[in-house]
């Protein structure tokens, strides 16, 4: 069954992607969760003019998202965590905690936009996480992890 995407879903497609899925996946989550909508001609032909109406603003919002991708160029954060004599870290550093070194140096970026590389960061080191502004826009930047 095709259907159309109302909000962006990970792993499956970005929001107003025209994407195919099993009949049983889209009629008893993605549609009744609201999530996406049937792919019927009528439905269709809205979206197509929808977007037409739409890539004006796209085309901004990608801008925006590149000159914020230039001015992260080059960033390296530090941040601090209570660690054992070894270099184990208590606990672990998550994304969290890298919106919050980003929110200090004036860069206000969600969590949920942010994705560590690799494994779990359990152990003082450097690392590089991955922050997606845009659907087309992504920056890697990287981060070391210090004993406070």
């Amino acid at each position: 069954m095709k259907i159309i995407l109302k909000e962006d879903m990970p792993r499956l497609g970005h929001r107003n992607d025209i994407i195919k899925v099993k009949d049983g996946y889209a009629r008893n989550y993605l549609i009744p969760k609201g999530y996406a909508i049937a792919a019927t001609p009528s439905a269709r032909k809205m979206h197509e003019e929808n977007m037409r109406q739409r890539a004006h603003k796209e085309e901004k919002i990608k801008n925006e998202a590149q000159e914020l991708a230039k001015k992260l160029e080059g960033l390296s954060l530090t941040i601090g965590a209570k660690t054992s004599s070894t270099g184990k870290i208590f606990g672990s550093v998550n994304t969290i905690q890298i919106a919050e070194a980003l929110a200090e140096k004036g860069f206000e970026i969600d969590r949920k936009n942010i994705s560590i590389k690799g494994e779990v960061v359990k152990e003082v080191g450097k690392y590089t996480a991955t922050i997606h502004l845009h659907r087309e826009v992504k920056i890697e930047i990287d981060f070391e992890v210090i004993s406070e």
